[in-house]
């Protein structure tokens, strides 16, 4: 089921949230458990038969936490750790299995001119999601930092279904308490407006954005596909329009899937954690880590990054460790090289922008003023971004080299005058140029100059500007459903 449905929103959501609000009267864990169950139901509409694997791999993950929990009342240490190692490695290779077995089967198969059978395995939707946020659960258990053990309420904190999907990943300790408060139970129609303003607004990003230029991506990466069998290059115009307008698809589309999670978990009192910050305004890669997929940021940091040595080991260890967890973090984005060689060009970017803050930027640029430092970094940052998510979105490597060298002049085709006269720049495609431009300019505006959508909130009372906020609401509303077509699944339901 798609946040961007009518079944959702019509169905799904009032009859989900009339019933936790209505539960709640009679006791709490009847509407934990109410909350728990749709949550299954909204994953199983999906495909019903993983919803067994998903109990499966809550009950597994919830009985390792309260043995790692009872170890460590009993001071049992060393066992304590075995628990966890064994299941940290049961988590990675369910993950494995599903996600990677036919990646490396066929790396494989290439590389030694074997033959192994490839199994039709279908990935389970959000399984990296739940995987991880179960991984935090065992460590945060392991380092004491768990306090309950409610069953119902860890089956909610893992299936909750606005996060279940494409994240963000979630810390034990910072949603449990949450469904242990009695607020939590009662409804506040100042949360339900706010979280009603999110979720149009991240519908609005989904629908009359991220689908809008969608199909420009698409065509001109295809058309690139297309023209190294013929021979025929992009220009560097039609290279950066596709490079550009996947960019900004995946900014809106996984920026209003943000935004709607955001908003549904708010009606029911939930503040979810921030996991987006309008990461195109970023100075710096090391910001933009900071802004982009905040808390998958934060989870390869403190599980990954801090566990290898983080910077404790010398500059060599530290570095090394960087590409080490951007390699990672590209490959759990999904099993291709184009992920893996997407995570070692940021790898590379952080490497690159640590040095050149400790040898040169610290030492031998503080005269330069700080918006001018800002504005070269600013537009540096967004061009290293923009190249690497062409790697990110082509089919294979021959596709992103085709569409890099033609980006930066590299082989491109020129662009005739006559072509530049009539508007006809994509000519990889049967698509106007002109169409392309009237999205991205406003689309790049809307990216660079607006404010972060979780700064925004829905005016309290009664006041003109409240009504008023009201009407462009419902009115926004009214004319995404209007341009409602086929659904399309959001990026990162693939990961």
């Amino acid at each position: 089921m798609l946040f961007n449905s009518y079944s959702f929103i019509f169905l799904f959501l009032p009859i989900v949230l009339l019933g936790f609000y209505q539960l709640a009267r009679i006791h709490h864990a009847y509407a934990a458990a109410w909350l728990a169950i749709s949550s299954l139901v909204f994953y199983g509409y999906w495909n019903p038969a993983y919803v067994g694997l998903l109990l499966g791999s809550i009950v597994c993950n919830y009985a390792f936490g309260t043995w790692i929990a009872k170890a460590g009342v009993q001071h049992a240490a060393a066992r304590k750790k075995r628990v966890l190692v064994f299941a940290i490695a049961a988590n990675l290779l369910l993950l494995g299995y599903y996600k990677y077995a036919n990646f490396f089967l066929s790396s494989a198969n290439s590389l030694t001119g074997s033959h192994l059978p490839l199994g039709d395995i279908i990935l389970p939707l959000g399984i990296s999601f739940f995987t991880f946020t179960q991984i935090a659960f065992l460590v945060d258990t392991y380092q004491g930092k768990v306090k309950e053990y409610n069953f119902i309420h860890y089956v909610l904190f893992v299936t909750y279904f606005p996060h279940l999907i494409a994240g963000p990943v979630l810390h034990h300790k910072d949603m449990m308490p949450q469904f242990a408060h009695n607020a939590t139970y009662r409804i506040d129609w100042d949360n339900v407006a706010t979280g009603l303003l999110l979720f149009t607004l991240g519908l609005c990003k989904k629908v009359l954005w991220a689908d809008s230029i969608a199909p420009y991506a698409t065509a001109i990466f295809d058309g690139a596909q297309h023209g190294m069998a013929t021979g025929t290059l992009p220009t560097i115009y039609e290279a950066w329009s596709g490079a550009l307008a996947y960019t900004l698809q995946i900014y809106f589309d996984f920026s209003g899937y943000t935004d709607m999670a955001l908003g549904i978990a708010l009606m029911f009192n939930i503040r979810l954690p921030i996991n987006f910050n309008s990461p195109y305004k970023s100075t710096s890669i090391i910001e933009f880590w900071r802004r982009w997929h905040i808390t998958l940021s934060t989870f390869l940091r403190d599980y990954l990054y801090i566990p290898l040595g983080g910077n404790r080991h010398g500059k060599l260890r530290r570095y090394t460790n960087l590409m080490t967890t951007m390699l990672l973090g590209g490959l759990w984005h999904g099993a291709g090289w184009t992920f893996v060689l997407w995570g070692a060009l940021h790898g590379a970017y952080l490497v690159i922008n640590n040095l050149w803050r400790e040898m040169v930027s610290e030492r031998f640029l503080r005269w330069v003023p700080n918006w001018l430092g800002a504005l070269a970094g600013g537009v540096l940052t967004f061009i290293a971004v923009v190249a690497a998510w062409v790697m990110f979105r082509a089919g294979n490597l021959a596709q992103a080299l085709v569409m890099l060298k033609a980006m930066f002049g590299i082989a491109a085709r020129p662009i005739s005058f006559d072509a530049v006269m009539h508007g006809n720049l994509l000519l990889l495609t049967d698509m106007s140029g002109r169409e392309l431009l009237r999205l991205l300019v406003p689309g790049l505006l809307w990216v660079w100059l607006l404010p972060n959508s979780t700064r925004i909130r829905f005016i309290r009372g009664s006041t003109p500007l409240a009504v008023l906020q009201a009407i462009v609401v419902l009115g926004m509303l009214y004319l995404v459903l209007d341009q409602f077509g086929s659904y399309s699944p959001f990026l990162y339901f693939q990961f």
